[in-house]
């Protein structure tokens, strides 16, 4: 069987169950294009994407200008390694600082890879430059987080499934509530052994749960206030997601380490980033890190143009607007319909709160209904439903969304 030849959808989840690994539980929809905010099925039936790939697609699937950075520089030069020097990373480099306002960039390729060398990035430091013992330094995260599925980020989770057999796990993480600035403080001061917090400046995974007002702000000033270094994790929040080129640019906060990932492509290839300024980034030295595909040439091109097309289409600015008006005409159903508790988010980071318990089905089964009313949905922690589409999707189509939803929750 060629890649080219056309199968059925019954065939192609039957493929994934028999040959893949069952690491996921998708939607049964099998997917074969994508433009803008919409995807089509193998039948050609159009539906609204409302997923964006976990937030990587914010461009909208396919872009022109990104696709087509893509396959100019896939006809020219893919991978030198960094064995040698290419001519296109330095100018991303030199374009990302500046977009981001950091004075370097250590180019990874996956969101997990990114947090991994964050993690590294703060331990060095604290050992080399703010006198920890080796091996003592502790880094402080959050309950209910999400920051990928390598070993060392499963051993702060919460989530069993995420941990169960998969021990032993990594030493040297505090784990606190979210959104409690006094027990962060407690803990800051509670050891001096403490080198970073790293936090979602919204916690994604978790069900879109948006701290209180201020929550970031009064955070780093304690990290300062404690020498702590602050490290947001913005792989699926920044990009213009939440309506600002950041979440953490909500409240003016600046971290000391930020990490990037999904959309910094805008879903065509992998590429993630960890920036800081150079007194924290020039600990590290040859050899001590690194990544064979790590800031290869297609993904700088890539990356260059997804940015681009962030700026020159006012893709934050367009987030927020419709953010606004998506939770305002999700609260008119929610007035008139017990069957959703709440509707929460920021810009087109959004979700919805099903009026049932947590290992219900009924979240799912509203995700078919909205699957079979044309709108593609997944829920999170059992009766929690995201919705975030691409931030390309305009106050015409969005209200078209909104009906859909609106129809699907009368169904029930």
């Amino acid at each position: 069987m060629m890649v080219s030849d056309k199968i059925s959808s019954e065939q192609a989840i039957n493929l994934e169950e028999k040959y893949g690994a069952h690491n996921y539980h998708p939607l049964p929809v099998v997917l074969n294009k994508g433009k803008g905010v919409y995807v089509w099925d193998v039948d050609g039936k159009r539906y609204y994407d409302f997923l964006s790939a976990y937030s990587a697609v914010n461009q909208g699937h396919c872009h022109p200008k990104i696709t087509e950075a893509l396959q100019n520089q896939a006809s020219i030069l893919t991978l030198t390694s960094r064995a040698f020097y290419n001519d296109v990373l330095g100018k991303y480099e030199e374009y990302v600082t500046s977009y981001f306002g950091f004075d370097k960039v250590l180019p990874m390729n996956t969101g997990a890879e990114a947090v991994e060398t964050a993690i590294k990035l703060c331990r060095k430091y604290a050992y080399e430059k703010k006198g920890i013992e080796e091996n003592k330094a502790e880094i402080i995260v959050c309950e209910n987080n999400f920051h990928g599925r390598t070993t060392t980020i499963i051993s702060f989770s919460n989530d069993s499934d995420a941990r169960e057999n998969f021990g032993p796990f990594t030493a040297g993480f505090i784990k606190i509530e979210y959104n409690n600035l006094e027990v962060l403080e407690n803990t800051l001061k509670s050891s001096s052994n403490i080198a970073g917090f790293l936090v979602e400046p919204i916690q994604g995974e978790a069900g879109v749960y948006v701290p209180s007002e201020g929550y970031l702000l009064k955070a780093k000033a304690l990290c300062e206030k404690y020498n702590v270094l602050f490290i947001a994790d913005e792989v699926q929040t920044g990009i213009a997601r939440t309506g600002q080129l950041l979440a953490v640019d909500h409240e003016n906060v600046k971290p000391d380490i930020l990490i990037l990932g999904k959309a910094l492509s805008g879903g065509v290839y992998p590429v993630s980033a960890v920036f800081a300024n150079n007194e924290i980034m020039n600990v590290i030295k040859p050899g001590q890190h690194g990544s064979t595909f790590g800031g290869n040439p297609l993904a700088c091109a890539v990356a260059i143009a997804a940015l681009e097309v962030v700026k020159d289409e006012e893709l934050a600015e367009n987030a927020e607007k419709l953010g606004n008006l998506f939770r305002s005409e999700l609260q008119k159903i929610i007035d008139t319909n017990n069957l959703i508790q709440s509707v929460r988010g920021k810009g087109l980071l959004n979700a919805i709160v099903i009026n049932d318990t947590e290992d219900s089905s009924t979240a799912w089964d509203i995700c078919l209904k909205l699957r079979d009313n044309g709108l593609l949905a997944k829920p999170t922690h059992g009766n929690i439903i995201r919705f975030a589409p691409p931030l390309v999707m305009n106050v015409e189509e969005l209200l078209d969304c909104v009906s859909i939803i609106k129809k699907t929750i009368e169904e029930f």
